[in-house]
């Protein structure tokens, strides 16, 4: 599932093609994308419109247009944006479900295997009260201190991992970055929210933004469906710490990672160094 640094990896690749042009033709191919809305009304909707601003929250893409209009994108687990110079080459792609044409010939077309993605239209003014209903903070913002995230945190049972993955604590931290973030930490991911003290909250916060900025700089991970708008892989899958390095040595200390389960989600941690 694209986590924070894949979506914010194709918001900046997408910014300079996509700002300042209008959209020429729309097409929803999928009427599992918008609804409960009818895909012909939002395409119909979207046909003129000019894009003022690419913008992030969380795993939310936010597509800003001149009108007032915003258009939320969530990828969830195999959704991405590809643009092509030329939109008719678009066109041969056998998971397409929407194709935006833009005003210079170019396009985006939305691609997404297991159709689990949304597109949502609202008004500039419905936007932060969607949003403030379902996520937390920036884990990369000046207001996710680690007080305010101990203070999200102060009397929850939950694994550590399961309290980060909730999109309340901090908006687009996803199954990947939490694993390397406790590792960096050193805290188990099975220890109770609750539990920590401020020195470990205070490592946890800091590894968070550390492994969500490594992601960022090598342009996400690419496992499975992920790509960037230009079709090319991210190279973060090269230097995770544990996701995925069941059996292999820790880098830190040389123990074998585990790999358990918290929260129904696969997990990965040095059952010596984290703690």
């Amino acid at each position: 599932m694209p986590e924070l640094p894949e979506v914010e990896t194709i918001r900046a690749r997408l910014a300079p093609d996509l700002v300042g042009r209008a959209i020429e033709s729309a097409e929803i191919l999928d009427t599992r994308l918008t609804r409960p809305h009818d895909p012909a009304a939002v395409a119909a909707t979207l046909a003129g419109e000019r894009v003022a601003a690419l913008e992030r929250r969380g795993k939310y893409l936010v597509l800003r247009f001149e009108s007032g209009l915003v258009l939320l994108v969530h990828l969830r687990m195999t959704g991405s944006l590809r643009y092509e110079p030329a939109a008719a080459a678009l066109a041969h792609d056998p998971h397409r479900r929407a194709i935006l044409g833009l005003d210079d010939g170019s396009g985006v077309v939305y691609r997404d295997v297991r159709r689990f993605g949304t597109w949502l239209l609202v008004e500039s003014h419905e936007l932060a009260p969607y949003l403030a209903s379902r996520i937390g903070a920036e884990p990369l913002g000046a207001t996710f201190t680690a007080r305010a995230m101990g203070a999200r945190l102060a009397g929850r049972r939950a694994p550590i991992k399961a309290a980060l993955l909730d999109q309340r604590t901090a908006a687009g931290i996803g199954n990947i970055y939490a694993d390397e973030a406790l590792w960096r930490a050193r805290v188990h991911p099975l220890r109770p929210a609750s539990e920590l003290g401020l020195s470990e909250l205070s490592a946890v916060h800091r590894s968070v933004r550390r492994a969500l900025q490594a992601g960022i700089a090598r342009q996400g991970a690419t496992l499975r469906d992920y790509r960037t708008p230009d079709g090319s892989s991210g190279a973060m899958q090269h230097e995770f710490r544990v996701y995925g390095r069941a059996g292999e040595p820790c880098f830190r200390c040389g123990t074998p990672i585990e790999k358990t389960r918290v929260g129904g989600r696969g997990t990965w941690f040095c059952p010596t160094c984290q703690r």
